[in-house]
């Protein structure tokens, strides 16, 4: 009967020491609850319109005007015969029609992601490709062999020279 009592008694003291401890000591949970309030001066809400607005100026608009493009979307292409799409650095560009040949100014090419290949300066170029042009200098020039030029999307900056 003693030994119950004692038992219980040490479970009473054990509980009770839990609960002190669990007031006393602050949680993380509430710690975290000082982080910043939506709406303060230290995390302002912004209008749809602000964002907007923003966005218009790191975007920059794009566009096809005087042969170069700038833009998030695709853009369709006419490449004429004779004529060679540079692409900017991280550029894409997919071969609609027509025959098309790798084109760069130094040894590297341009990543074909559809196959994993690189593609060298003269290679052929696959329809409906996804091509990636890693850095300025390297584009696409229609094949001297056929008469009409390329319809190419392109996804990012290019220049026809």
């Amino acid at each position: 009967m003693k030994q119950k009592v004692i038992r219980v008694l040490i479970a009473c003291v054990l509980i009770g020491a839990g609960v002190w401890i669990g007031v006393s000591f602050e949680s993380p949970l509430e710690a975290e609850s000082n982080a910043l309030t939506p709406g303060s001066v230290e995390d302002p809400v912004v209008t749809k319109s602000y964002v907007d607005e923003q966005l218009a100026k790191i975007g920059g608009g794009g566009g096809t005007g005087g042969g170069s493009s700038a833009s998030t979307d695709l853009v369709v292409v006419a490449v004429p015969a004779g004529k060679i799409l540079l692409a900017g650095a991280g550029t894409e560009v997919i071969v609609r029609v027509g025959k098309a040949l790798a084109y760069s100014v130094d040894t590297n090419g341009v990543a074909d992601l559809t196959d994993g290949t690189e593609l060298k300066k003269g290679t052929a170029v696959s329809a409906n490709h996804l091509l990636i042009f890693p850095r300025e200098g390297r584009g696409i020039q229609p094949d001297p062999a056929q008469k009409n030029g390329l319809t190419v999307l392109v996804r990012g900056s290019y220049t026809l020279q």
